[in-house]
């Protein structure tokens, strides 16, 4: 069966390493709201710029793929099996949610848009009631 979209980066990464990203963007968001709307704000700002596991694996895919396209075409023919390794991966990763790449990168906290989206939604909401609560005073 294949995974829904949400799901299948998580459940192709270990239990630890999804619980390690649980707890860091927990700990991001207590940290955020301790230092008040300012900081909200900042850090709303920054998770904008922050790039998804999806952006970063489909860039680095496509960049491995135009170098072996253009190995392929200047240096060597044999070069030009990089691109269709390279294809045939992010295709597995498009239906299973899984490449050589993805392990490592969970490893080194890159979160998927949905665990970026919690923490936006945690911080918008604490931002929201922060402005309730001064309205009412």
């Amino acid at each position: 069966m294949i995974p829904s979209t949400v799901d299948r980066v998580p459940q192709q990464t270990a239990a630890h390493v999804n619980e390690q990203i649980r707890r860091q963007t927990d700990a991001s968001i207590a940290r955020t709201m301790t230092a008040g709307p300012a900081a909200i704000r900042e850090r709303l700002a920054e998770l904008d710029r922050e790039w998804d596991i999806e952006r970063l694996l489909e860039t680095n895919a496509s960049t491995a793929i135009l170098v072996g396209s253009a190995l392929g075409a200047f240096v060597d023919k044999r070069f030009f099996a990089v691109p269709a390794v390279i294809a045939a991966f992010l295709l597995q990763h498009a239906i299973q949610g899984w490449c050589p790449p993805l392990p490592v990168l969970r490893r080194l906290g890159v979160r998927t848009a949905d665990e970026i989206n919690r923490e936006r939604e945690a911080l918008k909401r604490a931002l929201e009631h922060d402005r309730m609560g001064r309205r009412a005073s």
